[in-house]
């Protein structure tokens, strides 16, 4: 099927005044607006963003004008235990399946308890290729995997970012009295 002429608009742009076309006046804007960020970026500035980490920390800074806090932030994954200290996933594949940064790895096994069918025999989040969304605790249909407020993890080597099951059970021991997100 052809597209007939009558259904073809033709579009002219407006054409440029003088000064529009010699662009100064725009220069001229755009570095003062670089400027007021620059002199009000120094103190405590209405554009001033910058956290002066390690000195300042997340959970300590107020609330912005954007709302802003550490309570909106997602740090690294834990694995939560149940009420007899078992790891309180069933393997359902959920988040896996939902991960858009394919960084989530679950091999189920067969229960030995009664109350579940199946549970993860090996588990594995590689925190370097985890776009942090949040997708996977939303997904879980039974808390398993949470988000803490925790953030400054540090590995030298890829494979110790690679956070197993027996690791994201040590952030839940760890991170258990503090109030996840």
């Amino acid at each position: 099927m052809a597209i007939r002429d009558e259904d073809i608009i033709q579009i002219q742009r407006a054409p440029m005044n003088r000064s529009e076309s010699v662009y100064l006046p725009e220069i001229f804007k755009g570095f003062g607006t670089t400027m007021r960020h620059f002199f009000t970026s120094f103190g405590q500035g209405k554009t001033s963003r910058t956290m002066q980490y390690p000195e300042q920390r997340r959970e300590h800074m107020p609330v912005t004008e954007g709302g802003q806090h550490a309570a909106n932030f997602r740090g690294v994954h834990r694995l939560n235990r149940d009420e007899d200290g078992r790891v309180r996933c069933v393997a359902c594949m959920m988040c896996p399946t939902l991960c858009p940064a394919n960084c989530i790895h679950i091999e189920a096994g067969e229960s030995p308890w009664d109350d579940r069918e199946k549970y993860p025999v090996k588990f594995e989040i590689d925190e370097l290729r985890c776009i942090f969304c949040g997708m996977c605790e939303e997904a879980c249909p039974v808390d398993a995997i949470e988000m803490t407020t925790e953030y400054d993890i540090v590995g030298l080597t890829r494979p110790e970012m690679v956070f197993d099951k027996n690791k994201l059970l040590h952030v839940y021991d760890v991170t258990v009295g503090k109030k996840p997100m």
